[in-house]
Protein backbone atom coordinates (compact mmCIF):
# COMPACT_ATOMS: atom_id res chain seq x y z
CA UNK A 1 0.00 0.00 0.00
CA UNK A 2 1.32 3.48 -0.88
CA UNK A 3 2.18 5.56 2.15
CA UNK A 4 0.10 8.51 0.94
CA UNK A 5 -3.08 6.43 0.99
CA UNK A 6 -3.07 6.08 4.77
CA UNK A 7 -5.39 8.56 6.54
CA UNK A 8 -4.19 10.99 9.20
CA UNK A 9 -4.09 9.85 12.83
CA UNK A 10 -6.58 12.59 13.66
CA UNK A 11 -9.21 10.48 11.87
CA UNK A 12 -8.55 7.45 14.04
CA UNK A 13 -11.19 6.79 16.68
CA UNK A 14 -9.97 6.12 20.23
CA UNK A 15 -13.30 4.92 21.58
CA UNK A 16 -13.94 1.26 22.35
CA UNK A 17 -10.40 0.05 21.67
CA UNK A 18 -9.78 -1.63 25.04
CA UNK A 19 -9.30 -5.01 23.34
CA UNK A 20 -7.37 -3.69 20.32
CA UNK A 21 -3.63 -3.96 19.65
CA UNK A 22 -1.72 -0.88 18.48
CA UNK A 23 1.76 -0.81 16.92
CA UNK A 24 3.51 2.58 16.74
CA UNK A 25 6.80 3.89 15.45
CA UNK A 26 8.71 6.09 17.88
CA UNK A 27 10.53 9.14 16.43
CA UNK A 28 8.04 11.39 14.65
CA UNK A 29 5.12 9.18 15.66
CA UNK A 30 4.94 8.48 19.37
CA UNK A 31 7.32 11.42 19.86
CA UNK A 32 6.89 14.79 18.17
CA UNK A 33 10.57 15.06 17.22
CA UNK A 34 11.54 13.13 14.10
CA UNK A 35 15.25 12.97 14.94
CA UNK A 36 16.88 10.66 17.47
CA UNK A 37 20.07 12.79 17.54
CA UNK A 38 19.34 14.39 20.97
CA UNK A 39 18.85 11.03 22.69
CA UNK A 40 22.02 9.51 21.24
CA UNK A 41 23.81 12.72 22.28
CA UNK A 42 22.52 12.24 25.85
CA UNK A 43 23.87 8.68 25.91
CA UNK A 44 27.22 9.92 24.54
CA UNK A 45 27.58 12.68 27.15
CA UNK A 46 26.06 11.06 30.23
CA UNK A 47 27.79 7.71 29.77
CA UNK A 48 30.95 8.82 27.96
CA UNK A 49 31.64 12.43 28.91
CA UNK A 50 32.41 15.57 26.94
CA UNK A 51 35.01 13.97 24.65
CA UNK A 52 32.54 11.28 23.58
CA UNK A 53 29.96 13.99 22.90
CA UNK A 54 32.52 15.83 20.78
CA UNK A 55 33.22 12.66 18.78
CA UNK A 56 29.49 12.11 18.34
CA UNK A 57 28.89 15.66 17.11
CA UNK A 58 31.79 15.40 14.64
CA UNK A 59 30.39 12.12 13.29
CA UNK A 60 26.80 13.36 12.97
CA UNK A 61 27.25 15.14 9.58
CA UNK A 62 28.40 11.82 8.12
CA UNK A 63 25.34 10.15 9.62
CA UNK A 64 23.07 12.85 8.13
CA UNK A 65 24.56 12.45 4.64
CA UNK A 66 24.11 8.69 4.76
CA UNK A 67 20.60 8.93 6.22
CA UNK A 68 19.17 11.39 3.69
CA UNK A 69 21.07 10.50 0.51
CA UNK A 70 22.13 6.85 0.72
CA UNK A 71 20.49 4.68 3.37
CA UNK A 72 18.40 5.40 6.45
CA UNK A 73 19.81 2.36 8.22
CA UNK A 74 23.41 3.36 7.43
CA UNK A 75 22.90 6.80 9.00
CA UNK A 76 21.44 5.27 12.15
CA UNK A 77 24.32 2.77 12.32
CA UNK A 78 26.81 5.67 12.38
CA UNK A 79 24.89 7.31 15.25
CA UNK A 80 24.89 4.05 17.22
CA UNK A 81 28.62 3.53 16.67
CA UNK A 82 29.55 7.13 17.54
CA UNK A 83 27.44 7.17 20.70
CA UNK A 84 27.97 3.66 22.07
CA UNK A 85 31.11 1.94 20.75
CA UNK A 86 33.25 0.78 23.68
CA UNK A 87 30.78 1.80 26.38
CA UNK A 88 29.70 -0.51 29.17
CA UNK A 89 26.23 -1.85 28.49
CA UNK A 90 25.41 -1.22 32.16
CA UNK A 91 26.22 2.48 31.66
CA UNK A 92 23.92 2.68 28.63
CA UNK A 93 21.16 0.94 30.59
CA UNK A 94 21.67 3.35 33.48
CA UNK A 95 21.28 6.38 31.20
CA UNK A 96 18.20 4.80 29.61
CA UNK A 97 16.64 4.26 33.02
CA UNK A 98 17.60 7.50 34.79
CA UNK A 99 18.20 10.20 32.16
CA UNK A 100 16.28 9.60 28.93
CA UNK A 101 12.71 9.24 30.35
CA UNK A 102 12.57 12.92 31.33
CA UNK A 103 13.41 14.05 27.79
CA UNK A 104 11.20 11.47 26.09
CA UNK A 105 8.25 12.36 28.36
CA UNK A 106 8.50 16.02 27.36
CA UNK A 107 8.02 15.13 23.68
CA UNK A 108 5.04 12.73 23.54
CA UNK A 109 2.75 13.42 20.55
CA UNK A 110 -0.83 14.21 21.69
CA UNK A 111 -2.70 12.62 18.76
CA UNK A 112 -0.60 9.46 18.80
CA UNK A 113 -0.93 9.20 22.57
CA UNK A 114 -4.70 9.56 22.32
CA UNK A 115 -4.87 6.45 20.14
CA UNK A 116 -1.96 4.56 21.72
CA UNK A 117 -3.27 4.93 25.28
CA UNK A 118 -6.80 3.85 24.32
CA UNK A 119 -5.69 0.39 23.15
CA UNK A 120 -5.49 -2.60 25.47
CA UNK A 121 -2.22 -3.99 24.05
CA UNK A 122 0.54 -1.58 23.07
CA UNK A 123 3.60 -2.30 20.94
CA UNK A 124 6.35 0.06 19.84
CA UNK A 125 8.40 -0.73 16.74
CA UNK A 126 11.49 1.47 16.38
CA UNK A 127 14.88 1.69 14.69
CA UNK A 128 16.37 2.97 17.96
CA UNK A 129 18.35 0.49 20.07
CA UNK A 130 15.95 -1.36 22.32
CA UNK A 131 18.27 -0.88 25.29
CA UNK A 132 17.80 2.90 24.96
CA UNK A 133 14.04 3.10 24.73
CA UNK A 134 12.57 0.11 26.55
CA UNK A 135 12.70 1.47 30.15
CA UNK A 136 10.76 4.61 29.22
CA UNK A 137 8.24 2.92 26.96
CA UNK A 138 7.36 0.15 29.40
CA UNK A 139 7.51 2.04 32.69
CA UNK A 140 6.10 5.44 31.70
CA UNK A 141 3.92 4.75 28.63
CA UNK A 142 2.70 1.27 29.53
CA UNK A 143 4.02 -0.47 26.39
CA UNK A 144 3.66 -4.25 26.50
CA UNK A 145 6.09 -5.06 23.69
CA UNK A 146 9.13 -3.08 22.49
CA UNK A 147 10.74 -4.14 19.22
CA UNK A 148 13.96 -2.25 18.53
CA UNK A 149 17.41 -2.63 17.09
CA UNK A 150 19.61 -4.98 19.12
CA UNK A 151 23.20 -3.86 19.70
CA UNK A 152 26.16 -6.24 19.70
CA UNK A 153 28.17 -6.59 22.89
CA UNK A 154 31.53 -8.08 23.86
CA UNK A 155 32.48 -8.73 27.49
CA UNK A 156 29.82 -6.33 28.75
CA UNK A 157 30.64 -3.51 26.33
CA UNK A 158 28.86 -2.30 23.21
CA UNK A 159 30.84 -2.84 20.01
CA UNK A 160 28.99 -0.09 18.14
CA UNK A 161 27.59 -2.67 15.70
CA UNK A 162 24.12 -4.21 15.62
CA UNK A 163 22.88 -7.78 15.73
CA UNK A 164 20.78 -9.50 13.08
CA UNK A 165 18.51 -8.59 11.44
CA UNK A 166 20.17 -5.15 11.62
CA UNK A 167 18.61 -1.70 11.93
CA UNK A 168 14.83 -2.00 12.03
CA UNK A 169 13.73 0.15 9.09
CA UNK A 170 11.45 -0.55 6.11
CA UNK A 171 10.82 -4.23 5.45
CA UNK A 172 12.79 -5.24 8.55
CA UNK A 173 10.12 -3.60 10.69
CA UNK A 174 7.50 -5.64 8.90
CA UNK A 175 9.52 -8.83 9.45
CA UNK A 176 9.91 -8.06 13.17
CA UNK A 177 6.16 -7.50 13.40
CA UNK A 178 5.40 -10.82 11.68
CA UNK A 179 7.86 -12.68 13.91
CA UNK A 180 6.16 -11.28 17.00
CA UNK A 181 2.49 -11.43 16.09
CA UNK A 182 2.45 -14.19 13.46
CA UNK A 183 -0.91 -14.48 11.73
CA UNK A 184 -2.57 -12.24 14.31
CA UNK A 185 -2.79 -8.85 12.63
CA UNK A 186 -2.60 -5.83 14.99
CA UNK A 187 -5.62 -3.56 14.84
CA UNK A 188 -3.85 -0.20 14.45
CA UNK A 189 -0.51 0.77 12.92
CA UNK A 190 0.90 4.28 13.39
CA UNK A 191 3.85 5.70 11.44
CA UNK A 192 5.21 8.96 10.10
CA UNK A 193 7.41 8.18 7.07
CA UNK A 194 7.62 6.12 3.92
CA UNK A 195 9.73 3.39 5.53
CA UNK A 196 6.91 2.73 8.02
CA UNK A 197 4.48 1.71 5.24
CA UNK A 198 5.50 -2.01 5.18
CA UNK A 199 4.59 -2.66 8.82
CA UNK A 200 1.52 -0.38 8.68
CA UNK A 201 0.20 -2.43 5.74
CA UNK A 202 0.22 -5.53 7.96
CA UNK A 203 -2.20 -3.89 10.41
CA UNK A 204 -5.96 -3.82 9.98
CA UNK A 205 -5.90 -0.01 10.10
CA UNK A 206 -2.99 2.28 9.31
CA UNK A 207 -2.66 5.97 10.11
CA UNK A 208 -0.05 8.64 9.30
CA UNK A 209 1.22 11.08 11.92
CA UNK A 210 1.94 14.17 9.78
CA UNK A 211 4.86 16.42 10.80
CA UNK A 212 3.65 19.67 12.34
CA UNK A 213 5.78 22.37 13.91
CA UNK A 214 3.05 23.73 16.19
CA UNK A 215 2.16 20.52 18.03
CA UNK A 216 2.20 20.82 21.82
CA UNK A 217 3.40 17.75 23.67
CA UNK A 218 1.26 15.83 26.13
CA UNK A 219 1.42 17.20 29.66
CA UNK A 220 3.50 14.80 31.75
CA UNK A 221 0.78 14.62 34.41
CA UNK A 222 -1.45 12.90 31.82
CA UNK A 223 1.03 10.04 31.35
CA UNK A 224 0.51 6.80 33.30
CA UNK A 225 3.41 7.59 35.61
CA UNK A 226 4.80 11.06 36.45
CA UNK A 227 8.50 11.86 36.18
CA UNK A 228 9.49 12.66 39.77
CA UNK A 229 13.09 11.47 39.76
CA UNK A 230 15.56 11.87 36.92
CA UNK A 231 19.31 12.14 36.61
CA UNK A 232 21.91 13.47 34.19
CA UNK A 233 23.83 16.71 33.95
CA UNK A 234 22.22 18.40 30.92
CA UNK A 235 19.22 20.65 31.50
CA UNK A 236 18.17 21.10 27.87
CA UNK A 237 17.62 18.48 25.21
CA UNK A 238 20.90 18.47 23.23
CA UNK A 239 19.85 19.37 19.71
CA UNK A 240 22.83 19.74 17.33
CA UNK A 241 23.11 23.44 18.19
CA UNK A 242 22.76 22.93 21.96
CA UNK A 243 25.29 20.07 21.88
CA UNK A 244 27.79 22.25 20.01
CA UNK A 245 27.28 25.19 22.40
CA UNK A 246 27.75 22.86 25.39
CA UNK A 247 31.08 21.62 23.99
CA UNK A 248 32.25 25.18 23.33
CA UNK A 249 31.09 26.48 26.73
CA UNK A 250 32.74 23.90 29.02
CA UNK A 251 36.33 25.20 28.49
CA UNK A 252 35.01 28.63 29.50
CA UNK A 253 32.54 27.50 32.12
CA UNK A 254 34.88 25.34 34.19
CA UNK A 255 37.40 28.14 34.99
CA UNK A 256 34.44 30.43 35.71
CA UNK A 257 33.03 27.82 38.10
CA UNK A 258 36.39 27.57 39.87
CA UNK A 259 36.45 31.37 40.27
CA UNK A 260 32.94 31.43 41.69
CA UNK A 261 33.70 28.59 44.10
CA UNK A 262 36.90 30.33 45.21
CA UNK A 263 34.97 33.54 45.87
CA UNK A 264 32.42 31.67 47.98
CA UNK A 265 35.07 29.74 49.90
CA UNK A 266 37.67 32.45 50.56
CA UNK A 267 35.70 35.67 51.03
CA UNK A 268 33.95 36.56 54.30
CA UNK A 269 30.32 35.46 54.17
CA UNK A 270 29.16 39.08 54.39
CA UNK A 271 30.78 39.66 50.98
CA UNK A 272 29.76 36.43 49.25
CA UNK A 273 26.32 37.73 48.25
CA UNK A 274 27.88 40.70 46.39
CA UNK A 275 30.70 38.60 44.94
CA UNK A 276 28.20 36.13 43.52
CA UNK A 277 26.23 38.92 41.86
CA UNK A 278 29.45 40.36 40.39
CA UNK A 279 30.31 36.93 38.95
CA UNK A 280 26.88 36.37 37.42
CA UNK A 281 25.33 34.24 40.17
CA UNK A 282 21.96 35.68 41.15
CA UNK A 283 20.85 35.35 44.78
CA UNK A 284 17.24 36.42 45.31
CA UNK A 285 16.10 36.89 48.90
CA UNK A 286 12.44 36.95 49.93
CA UNK A 287 10.82 37.16 53.34
CA UNK A 288 12.45 38.38 56.54
CA UNK A 289 15.82 36.78 57.38
CA UNK A 290 16.18 35.76 61.01
CA UNK A 291 18.61 37.98 62.98
CA UNK A 292 21.75 36.45 64.39
CA UNK A 293 21.52 34.74 67.78
CA UNK A 294 24.18 36.18 70.08
CA UNK A 295 25.63 33.86 72.72
CA UNK A 296 28.72 34.20 74.80
CA UNK A 297 28.72 30.59 75.99
CA UNK A 298 26.77 27.50 74.96
CA UNK A 299 23.70 27.17 77.18
CA UNK A 300 21.95 23.79 77.39
CA UNK A 301 18.66 25.54 78.19
CA UNK A 302 18.52 27.68 75.05
CA UNK A 303 18.60 26.83 71.39
CA UNK A 304 19.66 28.48 68.20
CA UNK A 305 17.34 28.69 65.22
CA UNK A 306 17.00 25.55 63.12
CA UNK A 307 16.47 26.48 59.46
CA UNK A 308 14.34 23.80 57.73
CA UNK A 309 15.24 23.97 54.03
CA UNK A 310 13.75 22.30 51.00
CA UNK A 311 16.56 20.44 49.25
CA UNK A 312 17.52 21.31 45.66
CA UNK A 313 21.33 20.89 45.67
CA UNK A 314 24.09 20.45 48.24
CA UNK A 315 24.64 24.23 47.93
CA UNK A 316 21.38 25.02 49.75
CA UNK A 317 23.04 25.83 53.13
CA UNK A 318 25.70 27.95 51.39
CA UNK A 319 23.13 30.13 49.64
CA UNK A 320 21.17 30.29 52.89
CA UNK A 321 24.35 31.60 54.55
CA UNK A 322 24.93 34.08 51.71
CA UNK A 323 21.38 35.36 52.10
CA UNK A 324 21.84 35.80 55.87
CA UNK A 325 25.33 37.27 55.54
CA UNK A 326 26.78 34.83 58.06
CA UNK A 327 27.93 31.20 57.93
CA UNK A 328 25.27 28.73 59.07
CA UNK A 329 26.58 25.23 59.90
CA UNK A 330 24.70 22.41 58.20
CA UNK A 331 24.10 18.77 59.01
CA UNK A 332 24.22 16.45 56.02
CA UNK A 333 23.73 12.77 55.37
CA UNK A 334 26.99 12.85 53.46
CA UNK A 335 28.83 14.96 50.94
CA UNK A 336 31.95 14.18 48.97
CA UNK A 337 35.30 14.87 50.60
CA UNK A 338 36.06 17.51 47.94
CA UNK A 339 32.82 19.34 48.69
CA UNK A 340 33.70 19.38 52.39
CA UNK A 341 37.14 20.83 51.63
CA UNK A 342 35.84 23.70 49.48
CA UNK A 343 32.77 24.42 51.61
CA UNK A 344 32.79 27.88 53.24
CA UNK A 345 30.57 26.62 56.09
CA UNK A 346 30.91 23.89 58.67
CA UNK A 347 29.29 20.62 57.60
CA UNK A 348 28.59 17.80 60.06
CA UNK A 349 27.72 14.30 58.88
CA UNK A 350 24.76 12.47 60.32
CA UNK A 351 25.40 8.88 61.34
CA UNK A 352 21.79 7.68 60.74
CA UNK A 353 21.72 6.48 64.34
CA UNK A 354 18.76 8.36 65.79
CA UNK A 355 20.10 8.85 69.32
CA UNK A 356 23.58 9.86 68.15
CA UNK A 357 22.24 12.32 65.56
CA UNK A 358 19.79 13.86 68.03
CA UNK A 359 22.54 14.47 70.59
CA UNK A 360 24.82 16.01 67.97
CA UNK A 361 22.13 18.33 66.56
CA UNK A 362 21.20 19.47 70.08
CA UNK A 363 24.83 20.28 70.83
CA UNK A 364 25.16 22.28 67.60
CA UNK A 365 21.98 24.22 68.38
CA UNK A 366 23.37 25.14 71.79
CA UNK A 367 26.26 26.79 69.94
CA UNK A 368 24.07 28.77 67.52
CA UNK A 369 21.91 28.52 64.42
CA UNK A 370 21.87 25.43 62.23
CA UNK A 371 20.55 24.38 58.79
CA UNK A 372 19.04 21.01 57.89
CA UNK A 373 17.36 19.54 54.80
CA UNK A 374 14.96 16.93 56.21
CA UNK A 375 14.16 15.41 52.80
CA UNK A 376 17.55 13.71 52.98
CA UNK A 377 18.16 14.00 49.24
CA UNK A 378 17.47 16.37 46.37
CA UNK A 379 14.55 16.40 43.94
CA UNK A 380 14.61 18.37 40.67
CA UNK A 381 10.91 18.37 39.88
CA UNK A 382 8.23 20.45 41.68
CA UNK A 383 7.76 17.88 44.43
CA UNK A 384 8.83 17.70 48.06
CA UNK A 385 9.93 14.34 49.42
CA UNK A 386 8.91 13.11 52.86
CA UNK A 387 10.39 15.15 55.72
CA UNK A 388 12.23 13.25 58.42
CA UNK A 389 10.61 14.14 61.74
CA UNK A 390 13.71 14.01 63.96
CA UNK A 391 14.41 17.75 63.78
CA UNK A 392 11.01 18.64 65.24
CA UNK A 393 11.82 16.83 68.51
CA UNK A 394 15.00 18.81 69.18
CA UNK A 395 13.94 22.46 69.27
CA UNK A 396 10.94 24.76 69.03
CA UNK A 397 12.97 27.44 67.21
CA UNK A 398 12.02 26.39 63.66
CA UNK A 399 12.17 28.60 60.56
CA UNK A 400 11.06 27.04 57.24
CA UNK A 401 13.06 28.15 54.20
CA UNK A 402 11.86 27.54 50.63
CA UNK A 403 14.79 27.06 48.24
CA UNK A 404 14.52 27.27 44.45
CA UNK A 405 17.33 27.25 41.91
CA UNK A 406 17.46 27.92 38.18
CA UNK A 407 19.97 26.48 35.74
CA UNK A 408 20.14 26.81 31.97
CA UNK A 409 22.78 24.23 30.98
CA UNK A 410 23.83 21.86 33.78
CA UNK A 411 22.18 20.23 36.78
CA UNK A 412 24.10 20.55 40.03
CA UNK A 413 23.06 17.13 41.36
CA UNK A 414 23.62 13.51 40.42
CA UNK A 415 22.65 10.08 41.73
CA UNK A 416 24.90 8.11 39.36
CA UNK A 417 28.02 10.23 38.92
CA UNK A 418 30.71 11.62 41.24
CA UNK A 419 29.11 14.05 43.64
CA UNK A 420 32.34 15.99 44.04
CA UNK A 421 31.54 17.64 40.68
CA UNK A 422 28.09 18.83 41.76
CA UNK A 423 29.11 22.38 42.78
CA UNK A 424 31.29 22.73 39.68
CA UNK A 425 28.45 21.80 37.34
CA UNK A 426 26.07 24.20 39.10
CA UNK A 427 28.51 27.09 38.87
CA UNK A 428 29.36 26.24 35.24
CA UNK A 429 25.94 27.53 34.26
CA UNK A 430 26.26 30.93 32.54
CA UNK A 431 24.00 32.69 35.05
CA UNK A 432 22.67 30.36 37.75
CA UNK A 433 20.17 31.65 40.28
CA UNK A 434 19.06 30.76 43.78
CA UNK A 435 15.88 32.05 45.35
CA UNK A 436 15.82 31.89 49.15
CA UNK A 437 12.42 32.54 50.76
CA UNK A 438 12.35 32.89 54.55
CA UNK A 439 8.94 31.92 55.93
CA UNK A 440 7.48 32.86 59.27
CA UNK A 441 8.94 31.22 62.32
CA UNK A 442 6.79 28.31 63.48
CA UNK A 443 4.39 29.44 66.25
CA UNK A 444 5.07 27.85 69.63
CA UNK A 445 1.62 26.23 69.69
CA UNK A 446 2.55 24.23 66.57
CA UNK A 447 5.78 22.80 67.97
CA UNK A 448 6.49 19.62 69.90
CA UNK A 449 7.70 21.24 73.11
CA UNK A 450 5.27 24.11 73.73
CA UNK A 451 2.39 22.86 71.60
CA UNK A 452 2.58 19.15 72.47
CA UNK A 453 2.38 18.28 68.77
CA UNK A 454 3.84 15.04 67.48
CA UNK A 455 7.10 15.33 65.54
CA UNK A 456 5.41 13.85 62.45
CA UNK A 457 2.65 16.46 62.59
CA UNK A 458 5.23 19.25 62.80
CA UNK A 459 7.32 17.83 59.94
CA UNK A 460 4.26 17.35 57.73
CA UNK A 461 3.02 20.86 58.50
CA UNK A 462 6.34 22.44 57.54
CA UNK A 463 6.44 20.33 54.37
CA UNK A 464 2.98 21.62 53.42
CA UNK A 465 3.91 25.24 54.17
CA UNK A 466 7.02 25.10 51.98
CA UNK A 467 5.16 23.24 49.22
CA UNK A 468 2.39 25.84 49.25
CA UNK A 469 4.93 28.66 48.98
CA UNK A 470 6.65 27.05 46.00
CA UNK A 471 3.47 25.64 44.41
CA UNK A 472 5.02 22.19 44.76
CA UNK A 473 3.34 18.89 45.55
CA UNK A 474 4.00 16.96 48.75
CA UNK A 475 4.91 13.29 48.38
CA UNK A 476 5.78 10.39 50.67
CA UNK A 477 8.80 9.40 48.63
CA UNK A 478 12.18 9.00 50.37
CA UNK A 479 15.82 8.95 49.32
CA UNK A 480 15.59 5.15 49.01
CA UNK A 481 12.86 5.56 46.41
CA UNK A 482 15.04 7.99 44.48
CA UNK A 483 18.15 5.82 44.43
CA UNK A 484 16.19 2.69 43.57
CA UNK A 485 14.67 4.52 40.59
CA UNK A 486 17.88 6.16 39.34
CA UNK A 487 20.79 4.01 40.48
CA UNK A 488 19.24 0.63 41.21
CA UNK A 489 20.31 0.66 44.87
CA UNK A 490 19.29 2.09 48.24
CA UNK A 491 21.91 4.84 48.14
CA UNK A 492 24.10 3.07 50.67
CA UNK A 493 27.71 2.07 50.03
CA UNK A 494 28.83 -1.05 51.87
CA UNK A 495 32.01 -0.42 53.79
CA UNK A 496 35.04 -2.68 53.49
CA UNK A 497 35.73 -5.04 56.39
CA UNK A 498 38.52 -2.97 57.92
CA UNK A 499 36.42 0.21 57.99
CA UNK A 500 33.93 1.09 60.71
CA UNK A 501 30.68 -0.80 60.33
CA UNK A 502 28.47 2.26 60.09
CA UNK A 503 26.92 2.64 56.68
CA UNK A 504 28.27 5.33 54.43
CA UNK A 505 25.60 7.16 52.51
CA UNK A 506 25.86 8.33 48.91
CA UNK A 507 25.58 12.06 49.23
CA UNK A 508 22.56 14.28 48.74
Amino acid sequence: MAFSTFPSVSKCSSIGREKDTVVADMDGTLLIGRSSFPYFALVAFEAGGILRLLFFVLASPIAALLYYFISESAGIQVLIFAAMAGMKVSSIESVARAVLPKFYADDVHPETWRVFSSCGKRCVLTANPRVMVEPFLKEFLGADVVLGTEIRTFKGRATGLVSRPGILVGNKKAEALLNTFGDERPNVGLGDRQTDAPFMALCKEGYIVPPKSDVKSVSTDKLPKPIIFHDGRLVQKPTPLIALLTILWIPVGFPLACLRIAAGSLLPMQMVYYAFWALGVRVIIKGNPTPKLTKSNPDPNTSGVLFICSHRTLLDPIFLSAALGRPIPAVTYSVSRLSEIISPIKTVRLSRDRATDAAMIKKLLQEGDLAICPEGTTCREPFLLRFSALFAELTDELVPVAMVNRMSMFHGTTARGWKGMDPFYFFMNPSPAYEVTFLNKLPKELTCGSGNKSSHDVANYIQRVIASTLSYECTGFTRKDKYRALAGNDGVVVEKAHVAKANKVMGC
